[in-house]
């Protein structure tokens, strides 16, 4: 998990990316901005991160970046409650590419608000977009 949280340099803060969201974790204070630019579509096609996060936070937002290219708010949405009811134990592992490197943070619930942050503040990002 410490190894996937320096990936985070891949996807470098810019102040060009037109769409920015952020979120906060209410049981660890864990941060995380997040900027966005999308396609006419509104599909993602680039990813800036400004991570203020543990390294739980860190992990889970460089495994969201890797696979949030060609996505958009609906299929972000579906995600965050698939993560949601894994968390709370009423549901399979999230369907998204390498989620199953942040599976033994579901047994620390303090650790659970640091996970769904990238796709938190995507969320906020992306209600920022209106074609």
């Amino acid at each position: 998990m410490l190894a996937a949280a320096t990936g985070l340099a891949t996807y470098p803060w810019d102040e060009a990316l037109p769409l920015r969201g952020e979120a906060r974790s209410r049981s660890c204070g864990s941060s995380l901005a997040m900027a966005l630019a999308v396609d006419g579509e509104g599909r993602i096609v680039r990813v800036g991160l400004r991570p203020h996060a543990c390294a739980v936070g860190q992990a889970a937002a460089n495994v969201f970046a890797a696979a949030a290219a060609g996505r958009n708010a609906e299929e972000i949405a579906a995600a965050r409650s698939a993560i949601a009811a894994w968390l709370a134990g009423d549901g399979p592992l999230p369907d998204w590419p390498g989620f199953e490197l942040i599976e033994p943070a579901q047994a620390y619930p303090g650790r659970h608000g640091a996970i769904v942050l990238a796709w938190d503040a995507a969320l906020d990002a992306l209600s920022l977009y209106h074609p």
